[in-house]
Parts: structure tokens; C-alpha cells; sequence
């Protein structure tokens, strides 16, 4: 290994290239699996006692919601017939109550419709009706309701029309038709809700096969089409997004009791949308506050895009399945503005706005896909190992750092490896910053600050200098790598092995590079030449940058050790190789690049096994002035004070080492065989 960072080389690659935001989605995951214990354990439940008697003003005894004894407002039948001296009537309430208890039975009704005009139920020009259900206990969250059927798509919907669905909600055995003389507006409401969305199609990169156009420029008629073509595209994109409508076989249905008193003129529209004010327009005595009806959430919460039907004259009939039931009210308030944000970044994004931190809208979606179509015992395992490979993460970046803060030769160390791996990051970021739509702005920081760490490396390693170019040369100045300091006999040896491992390295991978580059060019499209390149040579250090780790391991074979590797920070790397494992079977992917992952496992274990076969002595400096991974520093205070006794001969140098040794715990008898080689 290349020092720990190019043996991992590939698996930033991969990280960089799709892991990246695959680990922050799992992190929000996470997030919303704590976020629900939380609320679950501090947030009080639902009251037991929902209602309560009371008479209203001519004396009738009446039920009525429990809460609104803490509230100024009075219950719904016991409202007042006039406003209260002095008061003034406000159009649009600032605070409601609920209307109807919370254990009420309810009767409900839905029909689909192109138009939002609502249509007497029964009628003969009715608009189908698509579920019926009677007496559904609100508030009890074991009464769920579900229902099967399918629907014809009328001709308006096919041509970029809205389905509309029209809720009729009253209490058990209220009439529900708004068009009938019995119908009660304090018993009964209605309203309409659209059962499709229009999205804007994800903006498409135009992408061609290079050579078929190359061939087609020296054709003259072929040229002129595409001309022709480039400027019937350009109206369009300046134009904006295609909106288009889409349809979800699924319409979940959940009312939200234990609202409460609800602060209506600071709700937010996401809610407010799905809050229903008293029809009639009554008040209490103040002119300032009112009712609501119970809250129906049409949740589209868990509708996925991949899901979804896009709606065009072809599509005649479609299914449903309906699902009715009861939902916390925190609950309904967390998933209905997770969903309208990710609708509006989702919409920003297709307008070709940048959003904030990257990413193309579509991050929520990409999390709801994981849970929907993982296990969840898997997921619960990949969230906890997420959390590890954070920490790995962080505890193999420090190791790394401090090992080459702390090494004081070259011994074992592959500068081609730290300059290849330079070149393969800087390729991978500039492949980022040719799909920057899709790519997180968080993602180019992190991968711009490993590029320079790696800089870093080699000025650890070597003198960078500038220097005069030779004569007749292109450019006036020169690059040039220098040794910091004369080389010992194993540095220079470790030199060699890097020059006969890089060499057989090129032999292999320049073909398996052309042959990739070859087969690219001819059966893939690209947006350009430029594109081409990049995504070529990412394309390699993907499939084959596996390779950059054998010449360390070339180099611990050459010197039977590896007392020179940073065991720690490879540890934690090769660890957080396993966990890219797991995730490689949790998040959909081709089987390729399943493959692909398996490739640094293979590399590890090789590496385990020179640990077993050039074990390390950790009791004693090894032949690299190093104490295992880091340096002793009482050993190495010893060694100086051994050092500074040899004028007095052989053997009180010797007593000095052996002094030393046995004053920091190492065996004696190997600081004296250390002294001896000296």
C-alpha cells in the first residue's frame, strides 16, 4: 500500500463518485429515526378524555371537544349568535378550534374529476365515485380502511389535465351532498385536492457519440440538420423546464386528530393548505377566531417519481388503491414540509438554479427509496455502521497525518503511488466539476482539501523545486523532485522496487487504459471531447485504480517488512472498505459496480498477510528508527543517550543502552543487540 492513502485511492474515488451523498442521505435517515424517538418519548400523547357536555344557548345539552376549556374560544355549538360589544369581525380567523370531538365517527366519499367543479352525488352526470366508507373512528389509530379499483383517465387528464378528487367528509349518518336541502355545513364539508402533480422533467444533459459526429460534419446535409435541430432545442430550454403531469397508483389518506387550538394566521401554507375553516363563516364573540374541520392529509408523502405514471393520450385507465387511517398530528406536520421542500428544490433544480449545499433535488427521494426498498433490519445496521464509518473516517485522516508528521525517512514509501494517487484525485474532481449539476458543493470542497493533503505528502517526502528547463525546451522552468537528503541503502533500494513495480504497472494498465478509451469512444455518447477525456480517465482510475496499490505491496515483499506501513490509518480505511461493502448490496447499483468494491478487500487482504509472514517486534526500535507505527520517544532519548556514552567504550554503552531500555519497559537484551549492530 502506498502509504495507506493510495491504497485507498480508489475507494475515495468511489466515495466521491456516488458513496458521498449516499452517506449524507443515510445520515438524514438517521436523523429522522432519532428525531421520531425523540417526539415519541417527550411529546405528550393524545388525550384520553376527548369530550365533554355543555348546553348551548337555547339550552340543549350538547358534546363538545374536551380542549376547549383552556382555550377562549367557545365549542362550535355553543358559539355565540352576535359578536360581543365593541367587537370587530375579522374575514380571515387568527386562531380555530376543532369543530367535532376527536373520537367522532366519521362518513366519507371521493370522486375523481377533471374539473374542480363539485357535482351533486347521485346525480346522473355525477363524477365517479371511487371509495365510500362509513363510520371511521377518528382518533382511532387501529380503524384503517382500504380499497382497490380502477379508473378511466378522462380525455382533458390525458392531454396535461389535472385529476381532481373530491373529499365529501361528515359526521356518521350527516348528509354528505352539498347540493341537498338537508345538507349541514356544521355536520358535513367538502373539498377538492388534485390526485396528480406536475413536476418538471429533469433537465437532460445532451450527450452524442463523437466519432458518428465527426463522420457526419464532412457531410454538408447532415451538418445543416443538425443546425436545424440546435435551433428548434434553443427556443425550448430558454423557454424553462418541461412541466408535465404524473400520476401515483397510491393516495394515502390520513386524518390528523389532537390538533388542538390552532394558531391560524402563523401556520405555515404547507399546513394550512390542508386546514378547512368552518363554511358558514361564524365567529366566536371576539370576530377573531373560528373553527376547523377535522384535518384530512393527502399524503404523497411516500410517492416516488419512479413510481409514477406520466400521463399522455396513451394512458386509458389507471389503478387505485386507497388507504384511509389516522396520523399524530407532529407526524403529519414533519412529512408534509419534508415533502413541499423537497418538491421546491426539486423545482429550483429543473429551473437550473444552484441549490444550497449541491445536489439536484432529489436527495429526500433517494432517502425514502432506501427505506422503502430495504430491509429493515438492514437498515438499521447500515445507519449504526454509518455512524462507524464516520468515526473510521475521521480517526484514519489523523493517523494518516500524524504518521508522515512524525517519519523521518523514505523507507517503504512509493512517491509514484502519492503522485498517481494526486493525479487520480485531481481527475475525479474535475469530473465533478464537468457534472457539477448533480454534485454537491460540500463533495468539491472535501475532495479539493484531500487533493491538497496529498500535495502535502509529497513535500513530506521530497523537495519540490522549480527549476531552469533545458535548452530549447517549451516552457522556461521545470518541476523537479529532489531527495531531502542522501539515501540510505534500504531508501534507495525502496526507490528501485517503486521504479520495477511502476513499470510492470504501465505494461499492464496502459493497455487496459486504450482498450477502455477505445471502447468508449465507439459504443458511448459524450457532451464533448473534454467530457471524453475526463470521464475516460475517471472511468479508469474506477475500474483499474486497484493498481496503484501494488507497487507498495511490491515494496514490502522486496524488503520482507512492513514495519514501515501506517498500521493504524490502514486499519481504519480497510474497515471502512467492509462497510463500503454492505452498502454496495443496500443501495441500487450495477452489478459491476457491486463487483467493483470487492476489488480492495482482495488488496487487504494480501496486506494481512505480510503482516503474519515480516511480522513487526513492537518491544524494540525497529530497523527504521520507528517504534512500531509511531515513535517512542523515551527510545529514542535512550538510543541519543547510548550514542552520546560510545566514546567510553564498547561496554558502558552497552550497560547505557540496556539502562535505558529497561527504564522504559522494552527488553534489554534487544536494546543490547541493537547497540551491538551499531
Amino acid at each position: 500500500m502506498p502509504e495507506g492513502n493510495a491504497a485507498a485511492a480508489p475507494a475515495q474515488g468511489r466515495e466521491e463518485q456516488g458513496s458521498s451523498t449516499t452517506w449524507r442521505l443515510l445520515q438524514i435517515g438517521a436523523m429522522w429515526v432519532g428525531i421520531q424517538l425523540v417526539i415519541r418519548q417527550f411529546l405528550p400523547g393524545t388525550p384520553t378524555e376527548r369530550t365533554i357536555t355543555t348546553t348551548d344557548d337555547d339550552g340543549n345539552v350538547v358534546t363538545v371537544p374536551a380542549n376547549f376549556g383552556a382555550s377562549p374560544i367557545p365549542p362550535y355549538e355553543a358559539r355565540p349568535r352576535t359578536l360581543d360589544e365593541g367587537a370587530t369581525y375579522n374575514s380571515e380567523p387568527q386562531r380555530l378550534a376543532p369543530i367535532w370531538p376527536d373520537d367522532s365517527k366519521l362518513d366519507i366519499v371521493i370522486s375523481v374529476s377533471p374539473t374542480t367543479e363539485v357535482k351533486p352525488l347521485g346525480a346522473a352526470n355525477a363524477d365517479p365515485v371511487v371509495f365510500s366508507e362509513q363510520a371511521f373512528g377518528l382518533g382511532n389509530f387501529s380503524d384503517k380502511r382500504t380499497v382497490d379499483t380502477t379508473i378511466q383517465v378522462p380525455p382533458q387528464v390525458q392531454n396535461n389535465g389535472t385529476l381532481w378528487g373530491h373529499f365529501f367528509v361528515g359526521l356518521a349518518g350527516s348528509v354528505l351532498d352539498p347540493y341537498s336541502p338537508d345538507y349541514d355545513r356544521g355536520k358535513a364539508y367538502c373539498f377538492v385536492f388534485p390526485l396528480t402533480q406536475y413536476i418538471p422533467k429533469r433537465k437532460e444533459v445532451k450527450t452524442r457519440n463523437l466519432l458518428a459526429n465527426a463522420e457526419s460534419s464532412d457531410n454538408s446535409t447532415s451538418a445543416a440538420d443538425a443546425a436545424a435541430a440546435a435551433e428548434e432545442e434553443e427556443p425550448a430550454t430558454a423557454s424553462g423546464p418541461i412541466i408535465a403531469s404524473y400520476y401515483h397508483p397510491n393516495a394515502s389518506l390520513s386524518f390528523v386528530p389532537g390538533s388542538g387550538v390552532i394558531d391560524y394566521a402563523a401556520t405555515a401554507p404547507v399546513i394550512r393548505q390542508f386546514v378547512h375553516v368552518e363554511a358558514t363563516g361564524a365567529r366566536d364573540g371576539t370576530g377573531q377566531n373560528s373553527w376547523y374541520y377535522p384535518v384530512l392529509f393527502v399524503n404523497t408523502f411516500w410517492q416516488l417519481k419512479s413510481h409514477m405514471t406520466l400521463l399522455n393520450d396513451t394512458v386509458t385507465t389507471l389503478p387505485l388503491h386507497i388507504d384511509l387511517n389516522n396520523l399524530a398530528d407532529w407526524k403529519f406536520k414533519i412529512m408534509a414540509n419534508i415533502e413541499a421542500s423537497g418538491r421546491e428544490n426539486a423545482r429550483q433544480a429543473a429551473m437550473g438554479n444552484q441549490m444550497p449545499g449541491g445536489g439536484d433535488g432529489s436527495e429526500i427521494e433517494m432517502v425514502k427509496e432506501i427505506i422503502l426498498d430495504t430491509n429493515p433490519y438492514l437498515l438499521g445496521v447500515t445507519v449504526i455502521v454509518t455512524i462507524a464509518h464516520l468515526l473510521l473516517e475521521m480517526l484514519a485522516f489523523g493517523s494518516d497525518i500524524s504518521h508522515y508528521r512524525k517519519k523521518k525517512d523514505n523507507v517503504g514509501i512509493s512517491v509514484r503511488s502519492i503522485l498517481a494517487n494526486v493525479f487520480m484525485q485531481g481527475v475525479i474532481f474535475l469530473y465533478l466539476i464537468d457534472n457539477s449539476q448533480n454534485t454537491s458543493w460540500m463533495i468539491l470542497g472535501s475532495q479539493g482539501v484531500g487533493i491538497v493533503i496529498e500535495l502535502w505528502k509529497i513535500t513530506t517526502v521530497v523537495n519540490v523545486r522549480l527549476r531552469d528547463a533545458a535548452p530549447g525546451s517549451l516552457v522556461p522552468y521545470r518541476i523537479v523532485f529532489e531527495d531531502k537528503h542522501q539515501l540510505t541503502e534500504t531508501e534507495a533500494k525502496t526507490k528501485e522496487y517503486d521504479e520495477i513495480a511502476f513499470k510492470y504497472m504501465y505494461w499492464g494498465g496502459v493497455p487496459l487504459l486504450l482498450a477502455y478509451a477505445a471502447y468508449s469512444l465507439v459504443y458511448e455518447t459524450h457532451k464533448s471531447w473534454y467530457s471524453f477525456v475526463i470521464t475516460t480517465l475517471v472511468g479508469s482510475v474506477y475500474a483499474y485504480g486497484f493498481l496503484m496499490m501494488v507497487p507498495s505491496l511490491y515494496i514490502n515483499y522486496r524488503l520482507k517488512s512492513v514495519a514501515h506501513m501506517p498500521a493504524k490509518a490502514m486499519m481504519y480505511k480497510f474497515l471502512n472498505t467492509f462497510i463500503d461493502d454492505l452498502f454496495a448490496f443496500t443501495i441500487k447499483m450495477p452489478f459491476l459496480h457491486r463487483l467493483a468494491t470487492l476489488r480492495d478487500d482482495v488488496i487487504f487482504f494480501v496486506y494481512l498477510y505480510q503482516r503474519w509472514a515480516y511480522r513487526i517486534d513492537y518491544t524494540r526500535v525497529n530497523e527504521f528508527g520507528q517504534g512500531g507505527d509511531e515513535d517512542d520517544e523515551d527510545l529514542v532519548a535512550a538510543a541519543n543517550a547510548a550514542a552520546a556514552a560510545k566514546k567510553d567504550g564498547n561496554t558502558t554503552v552497552a550497560a547505557a543502552a540496556a539502562t535505558a531500555a529497561e527504564a522504559t519497559g522494552a527488553d534489554a537484551k534487544a536494546a543490547k543487540t541493537t547497540t551491538k549492530r551499531k
